[in-house]
């Protein structure tokens, strides 16, 4: 059964002033995945340089001759879809562009382009173009699995901003399939079939109702999709969004695909409000014929973009392989309460 697992602890040390203190310490236990995080409280304690405020937009924010995803050199710059995929080479609904990744990371890797400003600054992209652009994803997506079936292992991903991982500043998602599953779908699948098979439900919709039930990370709604903040985060100010019983592209609704894009923006503006500027966005899907994984989408803030900000990584991390951050999961979720009004 899944359960919230967690322990507090104190870490003795003498101040410089001589005085006795004790440092709390909480290590909880991912219900998903098993994995433990670090939260240590007093880290908040901390000076955070270039986080006392939204930074100031990137220098080359203004840089529209020499990007490729805007619209004067879109179209000569920028790659097609083989024909059997998409005829015309790319892929337009509504205001998103959807063409092949230049430097693809797998068999099917694509671009999704959203809103037709060269810098879109966190939280204040058009919701319309976000929702083309998921939905451009959806499309693209399902004409893969028309044509290949077997490249059932799909993820939409965003990354804003240099400190993500984005390369390029012009707003955008990624979108991939293959017939190889990443780390994390080959974990999931395993554990959401063996969760179905010993309890007869879904791991993601009861993960949900335990949450609900608790009601101490829960957020709110967007339409059916449910969102709050993780019990055990692997990024800092974690936020999940599940869309219980959908577990197929095929069963989910132009709707639903906008209803996704207004939790995305209210997460954004969640993030926009603690002064941070970049972040990462996943929502992996398994087109295998299981029907056992549920749509989850999961947002994490990263180091901001500016000049001697620290990074979000350390060797706890990268070395470690325990998330170490300093706000408490309730918090995050009493504070983004507040953006899904």
């Amino acid at each position: 059964m899944l359960a919230f697992k967690q322990e507090m602890f104190q870490s003795r040390i003498i101040l410089p002033s001589g005085e006795a203190v004790e440092r709390p310490i909480e290590i909880r236990t991912n219900p998903i995945t098993g994995r433990t995080c670090r939260i240590t409280y007093s880290r908040g304690e901390e000076r955070e340089p270039g986080a006392e405020a939204l930074p100031e937009p990137p220098p080359f924010a203004h840089d529209t001759a020499s990007c490729p995803f805007c619209q004067a050199q879109l179209a000569a710059r920028t790659p097609r879809l083989v024909s059997e995929l998409w005829p015309s080479g790319r892929m337009i609904r509504g205001s998103s562009t959807l063409f092949p990744n230049l430097f693809p990371y797998g068999r099917y890797s694509a671009v999704s382009l959203f809103d037709d400003r060269h810098f879109v600054e966190i939280g204040t992209a058009d919701l319309q173009s976000y929702a083309d652009s998921f939905l451009n994803c959806r499309d693209y997506l399902l004409r893969v699995l028309a044509h290949d079936p077997a490249a059932g292992f799909m993820a939409i991903t965003q990354n804003h901003l240099p400190s993500a991982g984005g390369s390029l500043l012009h707003p955008h998602l990624q979108v991939q399939a293959d017939r190889n599953p990443a780390n994390h779908q080959r974990f999931l699948s395993t554990r959401a079939a063996e969760h179905r098979k010993k309890n007869g439900t879904r791991l993601f919709g009861d993960y949900l109702a335990m949450e609900k039930a608790a009601g101490l990370r829960w957020i709110g709604e967007t339409g059916p999709w449910q969102w709050l903040a993780a019990f055990a985060p692997e990024g800092f100010f974690e936020i999940w969004g599940i869309l219980p019983g959908v577990t197929s592209l095929r069963n989910a609704s132009d709707d639903h695909w906008a209803d996704l894009a207004r939790g995305v923006m209210n997460t954004q503006k969640f993030y926009r409000s603690l002064g941070r500027n970049g972040y990462n966005l996943g929502l992996l899907v398994l087109e295998d014929g299981s029907d056992d994984l549920e749509l989850r989408v999961v947002h994490t803030v990263r180091g901001n973009y500016a000049p001697w900000v620290r990074s979000d990584f350390t060797g706890f991390e990268v070395m470690l392989g325990d998330m170490a951050t300093f706000a408490a999961p309730e918090l995050t979720a009493e504070r983004a309460r507040l953006f899904w009004g």
